[in-house]
């Protein structure tokens, strides 16, 4: 061979340049990020944020299995966020430590339930356990998955595929537009994919001014689209009659998306209305508890040009016009009792006589419609007086699964009134009266669930027409008077000739049954803005309470100093709440515990320190909440200073007996703490301090308990804790097992009566 033909060998290859350790954590973060960015939209679908929470755990465990253990290979990865996911989940749904035939049972049940909420119920479903198991399971599998196309795989752009599910789920749902930020949110997402992959750093400042515009160029084709409705579907029930079929339907979704609005949209521009009315687009009979009210499919109705109400009671007869200036829905809004309706297409909209409502089988958008309606205008005397055959529907005194609490609370308010007038007279002035504790909201958290309605009147005590209308109608139900819920707008805004209707007035309200005036509207929304229509007959019965309470005022205080029936929460002393602390369930595992094999063992200490941030946050939250409590002072300080001390000892270990007063809790934490004097003290400080506020009505000052509950806490903080009572406070994961335990028994005594 010459010299000239000789293989030479390869120049050998630079080194590769030495890897950041930091950076390798940059895609696995981004793919996590992305995925909670893109379930934005989920909160269109479930109430509340608890969802994100459960989210955030599930996907932060993805994300660090992941990172841990990338280095050893792609199966190793699936393999261990898999299994992580799964232990996750029985943690948190579950009353087992270790996947096994039990918690797969647990989780059955909760999946059942949950498929019987997406079945019946319409979005935004309550947060159930059932669903929370759901979505956590879904938010983990998606991060798997994005983790495995965009990180192990490379390929960052096609795991914008499974990100694109998860916003297209909770869009199809979501019948009406989804929030600019859920778009935002979104946008946002699929750009964290992109310029979080490795070597894509330098392309990050063209990425962020891509996915900005594309962000930018959706909101501004959206916001073209300001046609308003309740939004829904209809299945299988003909405008001008037919048979059954269902109607999937949540009309309060609207309702919070119309009146958050910052930009009020007109809707109606209204001609002929003598005076302010309510505009009824639909009515609300069903009442379902752990869901709230729900639309149901109306029944064949007759065709709107009329006669639609035969048998209208007395009032005035008035002719309206209506200009539809951007609303679009399933629902024609009428006024009043109506008589006909002319301008639309009669064989596209049908009357429902039970209902009251004007319903199409699919969203129309017309222009312009006339209605003739009787207005009716009863007195206080003639509604108290009323009698007549018993002719409505018992499902609007329908009460199946109402909370015992509300019905007693219902029975407190309306002690002493003679009529059902009078009931609904006392509800009124329960939620709007001059003493109540009521105000009204856009920022409460939606809720119309069974839980929510009692949290609402017993805690929150805030909240705008749809929690005000859903509590009164439920309450009148209680006390035997027929209920429904109204939805629809008010009276609007009076011009020189008209009136106009935005979505600012968008409003819910209570309609209460009496004989020969049919439905009659109750408002018990406490707003302060001037959209409230108060009716003639709520008027003059409010007066005339007035002018008795004036007279006799001073006697009635002599002759009976308690608390006015308007504020129950004052009327007989509630007894001491604490923080829920039942024993150590039996089995229950309390220690560090073998795990069986030295894989379990590795596995679930790797998803202890997975799980280190979210329960040791909660708990830091918690504990300052309390605490600025305790140092605010006044009626809550005391319940917060004592709820602190009972979760410092269970994450210690020693849970105390729920039936323990709290002498003898404090006894036993003595006792198990081995408390010296200064410690013994500080106790002594904070239970007087406890008994005079729960039993005695005096509270403490601010800051009067704060150094003896920071002395309790701190002696016992004293007592050696293991690294899993560090890890996971057992004041907050077993106070949310325990959360779990008593929806599902709650929900299993409910289904075992509605059986019985």
């Amino acid at each position: 061979m010459t010299a000239s033909t000789a293989v030479r060998p390869d120049a050998p290859a630079p080194p590769p340049p030495p890897e950041r350790p930091a950076w390798r954590w940059i895609s696995p973060i981004g793919a996590g990020v992305a995925v909670l960015l893109a379930g934005a939209p989920v909160s269109a679908v479930v109430q509340g944020g608890t969802w994100l929470g459960y989210a955030v755990a599930a996907v932060g465990l993805v994300v660090v299995l992941g990172t841990a253990v990338q280095r050893i290979g792609r199966a190793a990865v699936l393999i261990a966020q898999v299994l992580g996911l799964l232990e996750l989940l029985t943690l948190l749904f579950t009353d087992s430590a270790l996947p096994g035939p039990g918690a797969f049972a647990s989780a059955g049940d909760l999946l059942a339930e949950a498929g019987s909420t997406i079945d019946t119920g319409t979005a935004p479903v309550a947060g159930s356990p059932g669903i929370l198991l759901l979505t956590t399971a879904a938010f983990g599998l998606l991060a798997v998955a994005v983790h495995g196309i965009a990180v192990s795989a490379d390929a960052p752009a096609a795991g914008g595929v499974p990100l694109l599910c998860v916003f297209a789920v909770p869009t199809a749902l979501a019948d009406r537009l989804l929030p600019w930020w859920a778009v935002i949110a979104a946008a946002a997402g699929f750009g964290v994919l992109l310029v979080a992959r490795d070597g894509g750093r330098r392309h990050a400042p063209a990425g962020v001014v891509v996915v900005a515009v594309a962000a930018v160029v959706a909101l501004l084709v959206g916001s073209t689209a300001t046609l308003v409705g309740t939004g829904g579907r209809f299945t299988g029930n003909g405008a001008g009659g037919g048979g059954g079929g269902s109607i999937g339907l949540n009309p309060f979704t609207s309702l919070r998306g119309q009146l958050t609005r910052s930009d009020p949209v007109e809707l109606f521009r209204v001609t002929g209305l003598p005076r302010a009315t309510y505009l009824r687009a639909l009515t609300l009979r069903e009442y379902v508890p752990d869901t709230g009210w729900r639309a149901s499919a109306p029944q064949p109705g007759v065709p709107v040009a009329g006669p639609l109400s035969p048998n209208a009671p007395p009032g005035d007869t008035v002719t309206v016009d209506v200009e539809n200036l951007g609303f679009r829905d399933y629902w024609l809004p009428v006024y009043g009792v109506p008589r006909s309706v002319t301008g639309v297409d009669e064989d596209r909209w049908a009357y429902d006589q039970s209902s009251g409502t004007a319903y199409s089988s699919r969203p129309r958008e017309e222009d312009a419609w006339q209605q003739q309606a009787v207005l009716p205008s009863p007195s206080a005397e003639q509604l108290r007086a009323a009698s007549g055959p018993d002719v409505v529907d018992r499902a609007y005194l329908d009460t199946a699964g109402v909370d015992p609490r509300v019905s007693a609370l219902a029975a407190q308010v309306t002690r002493g009134a003679r009529t059902e007038f009078d009931k609904a007279i006392s509800l009124v002035g329960f939620f709007t009266g001059p003493d109540t504790q009521f105000r009204y909201s856009l920022e409460t958290a939606p809720g119309s669930g069974d839980d929510a309605l009692v949290d609402f009147l017993t805690v929150g005590k805030a909240g705008y027409c749809e929690q005000f209308a859903s509590a009164m109608a439920v309450m009148l139900r209680a006390v035997d008077v027929p209920a429904r819920v109204a939805v629809g707008f008010t009276a609007g805004t009076d011009t020189a000739d008209s009136r106009t209707v935005t979505t600012r007035d968008a409003h819910a309200w209570v309609e209460a049954w009496f004989p020969r005036y049919g439905w009659t509207p109750f408002d018990p929304t406490p707003l302060t803005d001037g959209r409230t229509v108060i009716p003639p007959y709520v008027q003059e019965a409010q007066n005339a309470q007035n002018a008795a309470a004036q007279g006799g005022q001073a006697q009635e205080l002599q002759e009976d100093p308690r608390p006015a029936p308007s504020d129950p929460a004052r009327a007989e002393p509630a007894p001491p709440v604490d923080t829920p602390t039942p024993e150590p369930t039996a089995g229950q595992d309390t220690g560090s515990g073998a795990l069986g094999t030295v894989a379990l063992t590795l596995l679930v200490a790797l998803i202890v320190l997975a799980l280190l941030g979210g329960p040791v946050l909660a708990r830091t939250v918690l504990r300052r909440r309390r605490l600025a409590a305790v140092a605010a002072g006044g009626p809550g300080a005391a319940a917060a200073a004592w709820a602190e001390i009972l979760a410092e000892s269970r994450d210690r270990g020693y849970p105390l007996p729920r039936s323990d007063t709290v002498r003898t809790a404090a006894r036993r934490l003595v006792r198990e703490h081995e408390f010296d004097d200064g410690a013994q003290d500080s106790l002594r400080d904070v239970v007087r301090g406890v008994e005079a506020s729960w039993y005695g009505g005096a509270h403490p000052a601010p800051g009067e308990l704060t150094n003896a509950v920071r002395a309790v806490c701190a002696a016992i903080g004293g007592t050696r804790a293991s690294l899993r009572q560090r890890l996971l406070p057992a004041s907050v994961v077993e106070g949310i097992k325990e959360l779990g335990a008593a929806r599902r028994e709650a929900s299993r005594e409910r289904e075992t009566s509605r059986v019985g």
